[in-house]
């Protein structure tokens, strides 16, 4: 229904976009400089050049030096490509002195500045139309957002969605600026073309302000833990979104400024200009695209380590990390077993209701015992009856942490559902989630603190995880990305160099 919706909203707004060009396009006035236009005004000549009367002239004034020349279509129009008009100006008393603009007559009696596709009386439609239309799939998608959030924190769709809300809220602002212009068709393709330069360029700031906090954290966590490429995720993720940027706009002037460049981007009929239009744009709408996704993570990974899972559980599972050498937990397991512990304690005076405890994880080649067999030690040393207690020692990553702690949870409740928590460290709650999710797996998690230094990486760890997760969804989004690319491109090249 709600696409049957957006369907007729598009074509309405494209019907009134037709009907008020229709009306108002088939004027244009035209701005020219006239040299001594000022001192002479009376030796002002305005002559046009075209195969046939495609237009006439309406209405000229002068202001200052600048002469503006209003066309009117006559209804005639020739085969594509040679509709063009060109308006000479220039001055009886000094013939040297000469100027001219161009315009393009369309079917439908448009006449068009400059390009094929170029600005047009009554082409500020164009752009509140598309402004309207982006402002009702950003509200359709808030809805969505909102509506699978209370379902389930824990989905892939929330950061693409959160994401995509940011980037339309930008592309809503982006069409507000052209509605003064009224530019046309081609302004608008322009204005989401460059988007992503525009996106890259507003968050630059936060970017390197984010990559030197970034590099400090990462700076301290190799001095306590060493010099590994790992523990400079947070520094590498950082400068390669700054150095994206910086990188894009050097070569951009140094094609632009060079006399030597291999490629000329001077020439708008000419293959260099279009081909590195498309390089350029296509690198930073990829670049922009992880942005976006870093930027929804970050918001939904603070959202899933604050939150408070309801108080009606049946089990809470403590997902395993490292041991100590002797069996003992570290700090950063430890931490997950008492925020465990704390939630069972906040529900019981809450609810009233007990829960059971599920420590989880294997035995790893380095370890001297299961660390879900560690765990349940340390909840039996700190009070927690045998009863409550449910081990599962065989996983070997999240994944198998919840496989195979819902089998066990199963085989005690005799196969029936149950609810269940769970108790990582705060960076790892979204991403331990998600696997729960794409596992049919119904869990809230709560988080336990880290230390400052150690969180920033190891967030950017679970970024990266997380895109690894989901790697077919994203090279999907970033071929459409890719097709948009390529069609704007091609919209661009035929405004400009075709016709």
């Amino acid at each position: 229904m709600k696409r049957i919706y957006v369907i007729l909203t598009r074509v309405f707004l494209a019907m009134v976009c037709l009907a008020v060009l229709w009306v108002q396009g088939d004027t244009l006035t035209v701005e020219t400089y006239g040299a001594d236009v000022a001192k002479h005004p009376e030796t002002l000549r305005v002559t046009l050049e075209q195969e046939k009367e495609l237009v006439r002239i309406k209405d000229q004034w002068t202001e200052g030096n600048l002469v503006y020349v209003t066309l009117e279509a006559t209804g005639e129009v020739l085969p594509a490509g040679r509709n063009r008009v060109f308006v000479k100006v220039s001055d009886a008393a000094n013939p040297v002195s000469s100027s001219s603009a161009m315009a393009y007559v369309h079917m439908g009696r448009i006449v068009t500045s400059n390009e094929y596709f170029g600005g047009c009386t009554g082409g500020w439609v164009i752009p509140v139309c598309m402004c309207l239309y982006l402002c009702l799939l950003f509200v359709l998608l808030l809805r969505r957002y909102r509506r699978d959030m209370a379902r389930n924190l824990y989905q892939s769709r929330n950061i693409a969605n959160l994401g995509l809300l940011v980037y339309l809220g930008f592309l809503i602002v982006l069409m507000l600026l052209q509605i003064p212009a009224g530019t046309g068709v081609i302004g608008i393709v322009r204005a989401v073309l460059g988007s992503a330069d525009r996106f890259s360029i507003v968050t630059f700031p936060v970017a390197f302000i984010v990559s030197v906090m970034a590099a400090a954290s990462n700076f301290r966590l190799m001095r306590r833990e060493g010099r590994t490429w790992r523990n400079m995720l947070g520094v590498i993720l950082g400068a390669f979104f700054c150095l994206s940027i910086i990188g894009v706009t050097l070569v951009e002037n140094y094609l632009y400024y060079s006399a030597d460049a291999v490629i000329d981007v001077h020439n708008l009929s000419g293959w260099g200009y279009y081909t590195f239009l498309f390089v350029k744009n296509a690198f930073l709408g990829a670049v922009v695209y992880l942005e976006m996704l870093l930027i929804a993570t970050v918001v939904l990974g603070f959202k899933a380590a604050r939150r408070i899972p309801a108080f009606d559980k049946d089990y809470i599972l403590i997902l395993g990390s490292r041991i100590m050498e002797d069996g003992t937990l570290t700090r950063l397991l430890q931490g997950r077993a008492d925020r465990a512990v704390e939630f069972a304690k906040m529900q019981k005076k809450a609810a009233g209701k007990d829960l059971v405890f599920v420590p989880s994880g294997g035995k790893g080649s380095d370890e001297v015992m299961a660390e879900g067999d560690a765990i349940a030690a340390y909840l039996r040393g700190i009070g927690i009856p045998e009863e409550q207690i449910l081990v599962e020692n065989r996983s070997v990553n999240t994944q198998e942490n919840f496989r195979n702690s819902v089998e066990l949870i199963r085989e005690r409740e005799g196969g029936k559902d149950a609810k269940i928590a769970f108790s990582t460290t705060n960076y790892h709650v979204l991403r331990s989630g998600m696997i729960a999710t794409a596992q049919g797996v119904r869990a809230e998690g709560i988080g336990s603190a880290t230390k400052r230094y150690f969180w920033v990486n190891a967030f950017v760890r679970e970024y990266i995880a997380t895109l690894a997760s989901e790697k077919r969804r994203n090279a999907k989004v970033l071929a459409v990305v890719l097709v948009m690319i390529t069609l704007m491109v091609a919209l661009e090249y035929v405004s400009m160099a075709v016709l």
